[in-house]
């Protein structure tokens, strides 16, 4: 996924990476910007590690267009069939689309990228935003009262 991002990035800044490798395609990573390269960004990873060193943060150069700011949070009570959401799941979060509900608190997400259908709980879930000309686009304006919420 790139992003048309007319902001810049600077040593030390929270964000989110977005992935095209093989398996990791459709999900965004925390991290933190380690250096600024003009079309590219050295980024730390805030949950991944090196393979040879699993006590070592995984650093990484990625393409300027791979980075967006850590999005809202936005406090979602329930979810309607289709919207488009994140669910965090191994370290990441995965954009995918609700196909269902199971009991009070859980919600199955349909990925596209894998054909996949995972139940999940609220608490690991958001709705999807997308980072557009340095705005936050919605792609279902959630009718619940929106705050922001402290970082995980």
């Amino acid at each position: 996924m790139a992003f048309h991002s007319k902001r810049s990035f600077q040593r030390g800044d929270q964000v989110e990476v977005s992935s095209n490798m093989e398996g990791f395609l459709g999900s965004f990573w925390r991290a933190t910007i380690v250096a600024n390269m003009g079309t590219n960004y050295v980024v730390e990873y805030k949950d991944l590690v090196e393979e040879h060193d699993e006590s070592t943060l995984l650093r990484e150069t990625v393409m300027a267009n791979q980075v967006r700011p850590l999005p809202p949070r936005i406090a979602a009570s329930r979810f309607s069939d289709n919207n488009k959401v994140d669910a965090f799941d191994r370290d990441g979060w995965w954009v995918g689309k609700i196909s269902g509900r199971e009991g009070s608190d859980k919600y199955y997400v349909f990925f596209e990228t894998t054909g996949e259908e995972i139940a999940y709980p609220i608490s690991q879930l958001r709705f999807h935003l997308d980072w557009r000309n340095g705005k936050w686009i919605s792609h279902k304006n959630p009718s619940k009262k929106r705050r922001k919420m402290d970082d995980e």
